[in-house]
């Protein structure tokens, strides 16, 4: 009939156009990708709004704890669960001058917040470190809280706070448990030639000893401070053979009574400054003498200076009166130079090193000859490539403010 309604079905239609086909299938892919991409910004819209949302963060809030932290005494700790911070807990801490706040979430991160606060005025301002020994730019100088106007001169006294002239001036030490050694070398001022090359060849661990009656005695102070030594005053006192052998015009006698020998010793005190102690230049009479030898010592536990025993008196008594009166105290152990010939001087201060290893800590005197300070220099070189540490005398003595 020549409509489609006679034909059969499918047969003599119109073909399609393959274009049409492939538009209309592109427009509804088209579609479709659209959708889907808008579904995703409408999602990520969403998250963006909820993360950002101040509800949402008051939502969250019992998922972290925020924990100021309180001080708590040194020695009774906030908690005994040892140092790791847990939810809503926190370690002890004296953290006395500022605030501390603490976010703990739940993974267990921790995050610490500090900010000032006002002082109450309990607890340390400060902190203070003890440290012996002086600031090696100011060596040379001394301070004037630890000495007193006599009318010889200026003395060494103990501060105001207790800082003692031995401790004020000693030379810093390292502070372990190795084999120490102490070298004193004596004599110095009475010969210039020999005080120089003292001063200027002696490592600076070696502490060195002033006589009392040696000359420009500020001066040599001055520069053995500056190189970093820790020194000494030797101070004359009476021999069994005196007056044959005379120790020089200040000498301590056992016969002068004890205001004269008070007054003696403090023109010799008052000849430098920036020394830790004194020590002996002779005097195997007076120190084996107590009535003579006690208002001594007395002084000096009152100045807060050690006094170093050469050790050539066996019967010396000022160890026992220096632990009487709390004076701090050593013995030398060997006179390292009675023979002035270099091999013998190194062979004694092997010996030295003997006894050191022995007994953990050794002390040798010697006087400032040519021969022995060489040998002594040369030595202390070597015996430091072996492990000794060198140290001022004032490390090795019997201290009772140390016990």
């Amino acid at each position: 009939m020549g409509t489609d309604l006679n034909a059969p079905l499918g047969q003599n239609r119109k073909p399609r156009s393959p274009r049409n086909s492939d538009a209309a299938s592109r427009t509804v892919f088209s579609f479709s990708r659209l959708a889907v991409f808008s579904g995703v910004i409408a999602l990520a819209g969403v998250s963006l709004w909820v993360a950002l949302s101040p509800s949402a963060l008051r939502k969250a809030e019992p998922e972290t704890q925020v924990v100021a932290e309180k001080e708590a005494p040194a020695d009774k700790p906030a908690s005994g669960n040892g140092d790791k911070p847990r939810k809503g807990q926190q370690p002890s801490g004296a953290m006395s001058g500022a605030n501390v706040e603490r976010t703990v979430t739940d993974n267990g991160a921790v995050v610490t917040k500090y900010s000032p606060k006002q002082r109450d005025g309990e607890g340390p301002a400060f902190i203070q470190v003890d440290k012996k020994g002086q600031d090696p730019r100011m060596a040379a100088i001394p301070n004037d809280d630890l000495l007193e106007d006599s009318p010889d001169g200026k003395l060494p006294i103990i501060g105001p706070d207790g800082l003692r002239p031995m401790d004020q001036y000693a030379r810093p030490w390292s502070g372990t448990r190795g084999v120490r050694i102490g070298l004193v070398v004596g004599g110095l001022g009475l010969s210039q030639t020999g005080t120089q090359n003292a001063i200027r060849t002696l490592p600076p661990d070696v502490t060195l000893a002033f006589a009392a009656s040696g000359n420009s005695l500020q001066r040599w102070m001055q520069e053995a401070r500056r190189k970093g030594h820790e020194i000494l005053l030797q101070i004359p006192f009476e021999p069994f053979d005196y007056p044959a052998n005379d120790p020089g015009p200040l000498t301590l006698t056992t016969e002068a009574g004890a205001k004269t020998n008070l007054a003696l010793l403090h023109k010799s005190l008052s000849e430098i400054t920036n020394y830790t102690g004194i020590m002996n230049f002779l005097g195997g009479r007076f120190l084996s003498d107590a009535d003579a030898l006690e208002p001594v010592m007395r002084d000096l536990s009152k100045r807060g200076l050690l006094f170093l025993d050469d050790g050539t008196s066996a019967q010396s008594l000022s160890g026992t009166l220096a632990g009487t009166l709390d004076v701090p105290q050593g013995f030398a152990d060997l006179v390292v130079d009675d023979q002035l010939d270099r091999s013998a001087i190194l062979k004694k201060l092997d010996e030295l090193e003997r006894v050191a290893r022995k007994n953990g800590q050794a002390i040798g005197v010697a006087s400032a000859f040519d021969e022995s300070v060489g040998a002594i220099s040369d030595w202390v070189d070597e015996a430091s490539a072996r492990g000794i540490e060198f140290v001022g005398v004032s490390a090795l003595v019997k201290d009772p403010q140390q016990q």
